[in-house]
């Protein structure tokens, strides 16, 4: 329901509570929480001490929803107060920062796809023990700090061994295949412990290709989330233009 359609079938006496949950999707306790959260403007009361919403309040609670979709709920939560209470020009530029997000997590999705696609086409080669790796080498060969290989071990994320003589690391095929991994989901914006689960189901069945089908769940995700972002835009359109000018900072 747009905006007009929402003033339209607005009736003299308000919308209950019930009413805002009926055509924004959610129950009567979920409206008085997302009115208690500040999602909603405060709702006048009525002679008979309830609540009266007016089509504010339906486009709020939809654009809510549909906010939620796109970014989460905790999110939502408190960007949409934010939105409603600034400036046109604070809520464009907000809603193009959380396009920009998506599209940043797209492009680290689409790196670490591409550093997987490597990992891939070389699984199947043979290494050579004298191919084995220092960690300076790796680190350099991987374009992350030695340190941050460390940290990955004792997150046994990589499994290295030592060697005999001098008790250094050694990053054999297995070692340098799981570094690889990890730093291919860590430029996807993965934290260790999604990196630790992925690498458990990469080291049961013995297929790096797992990680690859992840990443690509996790790509088809983030459409379902740019597609709901477009249907929140408009929504919050409508959002700020049902809000007199002197809320929204003008």
């Amino acid at each position: 329901m747009d905006s007009w359609e929402a003033s339209a079938a607005n009736p003299p006496e308000g919308f209950s509570t019930a009413d805002v949950g009926r055509l924004a999707g959610y129950s009567t306790q979920q409206v008085r929480d997302l009115e208690r959260l500040g999602v909603l403007p405060p709702a006048p009361r009525a002679a008979n001490g309830y609540r009266r919403y007016d089509a504010r309040h339906v486009i709020a609670a939809r654009a809510y929803r549909a906010l939620a979709a796109a970014i989460g709920p905790v999110a939502a939560r408190t960007v949409l107060p934010a939105l409603a209470a600034g400036s046109v020009d604070d809520a464009a530029a907000r809603i193009d920062e959380l396009h920009a997000d998506l599209a940043l997590e797209r492009r680290r999705v689409h790196e670490a796809l591409r550093g997987l696609d490597a990992v891939l086409a070389e699984a199947g080669e043979e290494f050579d023990d004298g191919d084995a790796m220092t960690i300076g080498e790796l680190a350099q060969a991987l374009g992350v700090r030695a340190s941050a290989l460390r940290h990955w071990e004792r997150e046994e994320l990589v499994r290295t061994t030592r060697s005999e003589g001098s008790g250094t690391r050694i990053y054999g095929a297995l070692a340098v295949t799981e570094a690889r991994i990890v730093a291919a989901l860590r430029a996807g914006g993965y934290g260790i412990p999604a990196i630790r689960s992925i690498l458990q189901e990469v080291r049961a069945h013995g297929d790096p290709g797992d990680a690859q089908r992840i990443l690509q769940q996790r790509l088809a995700d983030l459409t379902r989330r740019s597609l709901a972002l477009l249907a929140a835009s408009g929504l919050l359109h409508d959002l700020l233009a049902s809000m007199p000018a002197d809320t929204r900072g003008e």
